[in-house]
């Protein structure tokens, strides 16, 4: 079974992605999604996220807005969350690993974030980087998410850029053209290697 990782930065497309893949019928995991549950009512890293950064927990789950305000921008505040969170994250991602391969899946898709940043990237047996153009990127947070440009910009910063990212790729899936040219990326992308 083939691990193929799924990255790029913030509002690049990779949701867009990741249903192209599901749409193919191979399995994804979300770390994203996974991320969310471990702070919701009754996650994991709830507890562990009160600890270190008392005030971040609102009616049992953890209040995003705050936890995002005590970590951006001081390294050492995200370092600690992150040794929270990584492990917690990569314990859920082998047992999705497992089922898939007891269910004979031919790969898995791993949509990562942090996939470079975190090295993750050298376990995997390919990478396709999302990837979008800037003004796009930022018009697509700003829509989603209630974030101002001055966070926009801290998340943008502590990610690799962009063109770092496509040129480590084993494929570019471009998302700021058309959701038709996206999947016809990811359906030769699927022919190619996995069929």
């Amino acid at each position: 079974m083939r691990l193929i990782g799924l990255t790029g930065g913030i509002g690049m497309g990779k949701s867009t992605a990741a249903a192209l893949f599901r749409r193919a019928h191979l399995p994804v995991f979300d770390a994203d999604r996974v991320v969310r549950n471990l702070q919701a009512k009754g996650g994991a890293a709830v507890p562990l996220i009160a600890a270190a950064f008392p005030g971040t927990v609102h009616d049992g789950r953890i209040d995003r807005a705050r936890l995002r305000a005590a970590v951006i921008g001081k390294p050492a505040a995200l370092a600690r969350l992150e040794a929270i969170i990584h492990p917690l994250v990569r314990a859920a991602e082998r047992r999705f690993i497992a089922r898939a391969q007891r269910h004979g899946a031919p790969a898995v898709i791993l949509d990562i974030p942090l996939l470079f940043e975190t090295g993750g990237h050298r376990r995997l047996d390919s990478v396709i980087v999302v990837s979008a153009p800037a003004a796009v990127q930022r018009a697509r947070v700003r829509a989603r998410r209630q974030m101002n440009d001055a966070e926009i910009t801290a998340i943008i910063a502590r990610q690799m850029p962009d063109a770092v990212k496509r040129r480590r790729a084993d494929l570019v899936v471009r998302t700021g053209l058309s959701r038709h040219h996206a999947w016809r990326q990811v359906r030769r992308f699927i022919l190619r290697t996995l069929r």
